[in-house]
């Protein structure tokens, strides 16, 4: 059971200490992330994260993500440079399963995430 609480003031919740960002392509990247719920089978997973300036890789192969940009700006492409999207406070991002690209985080980025598979 979840706490209705959980998904209170977004802009306020600890994601915890930050660590180096596996997939950047800038040195001194690093991100945070705090997950506030999984489903039982571990398949969604749904929490706040944040990132400092710098570019990385995503892959969504194996799961879909909906992001829900609480602060900063982000520009994000996909694989083959096509398509650039630029994002920011109070935008809706849809990454669809099988989806790759990459993000450029201009600001320091907060987002809340809801990451699951599709069927």
């Amino acid at each position: 059971m979840i706490s209705l609480d959980s998904f209170g003031d977004l802009s306020a919740i600890d994601t915890g200490p930050f660590k180096p960002k596996p997939t950047t392509l800038t040195e001194g990247q690093t991100e945070a992330a705090n997950n506030l719920w999984s489903s039982p089978d571990g398949k969604t997973n749904i929490g706040v994260w944040e990132c400092t300036e710098g570019r990385f890789t995503a892959d969504r192969t194996s799961a879909g993500e909906y992001c829900h940009i609480i602060a900063g700006r982000a520009t994000v492409v996909n694989e083959d440079g096509s398509n650039p999207r630029d994002i920011g406070p109070g935008d809706l991002l849809i990454l669809p399963q099988g989806w790759k690209g990459e993000w450029t985080i201009h600001a320091h980025m907060r987002k809340l995430y809801i990451i699951s598979p599709s069927g």
